[in-house]
């Protein structure tokens, strides 16, 4: 980390390649397929070899899963933080969730394909599920200065994304059961009006 705060030349550098390779391995994986896609070719797509391949991702699967996940992580968050500020933290998440299934009938088929493209085997499906850390730490970070009586260590932001991240995993779920023809947002909006986490939390001292 430079003496700033800022990111090295580096730690940019690594930050880039990480986001090339997790960007062409999502690319061709959506294109032909987890199964049918490799790590070489993943590698070559991104102009790396199979060793720094391996430095940044464990597996194809994680380099795919995270992919998918990189760019609508930083989507809903952009949303999140310029949503009026009288909002509430969940409200906030909903009127999020609610933006972002405008678009919903237009790329009905691309979600689907990304659904399943995540559930395609249980590996993928398990990192998945690992990349849903960084989303409750994307929604945490962008909620919590819509509490007003927020607390050090207070545990409800957290809460809130790791609830919302089950709520959007419930309804996805339920969703590609149904190949698909149900109405997504609408889903998602059920399932989050069953999460209520605004109420303060006495904190143990």
């Amino acid at each position: 980390m430079a003496q700033n705060g800022a990111p090295s030349l580096r730690e940019r550098k690594r930050s880039e390649t990480r986001r090339r390779i997790a960007t062409e391995a999502a690319r061709l994986a959506t294109e032909h397929g987890a199964a049918a896609t490799t790590v070489d070719e993943i590698a070559a797509a991104a102009d790396v070899g199979r060793a720094t391949f391996f430095r940044y991702f464990e597996s194809k699967e994680l380099a795919i899963a995270a992919g998918l996940s990189d760019v609508a992580i930083f989507v809903l968050s952009t949303v999140l933080t310029t949503l009026p500020p009288d909002l509430g933290p969940l409200a906030a998440v909903r009127a999020a969730h609610a933006a972002l299934g405008e678009q919903f009938e237009t790329n009905r088929q691309m979600f689907l394909d990304q659904a399943q493209l995540t559930r395609s085997s249980p590996a993928m499906y398990a990192w998945t599920l690992r990349l849903y850390v960084d989303w409750e730490i994307a929604i945490a970070a962008a909620i919590a200065p819509r509490f007003d009586d927020l607390a050090p260590d207070d545990p409800r932001p957290r809460m809130i994304g790791a609830m919302a991240m089950a709520a959007a995993r419930l309804a996805c779920d339920e969703w590609v059961a149904d190949g698909g023809r149900g109405d997504l947002p609408q889903l998602i909006q059920r399932h989050l009006a069953a999460v209520d986490l605004a109420t303060p939390v006495a904190l143990p001292t």
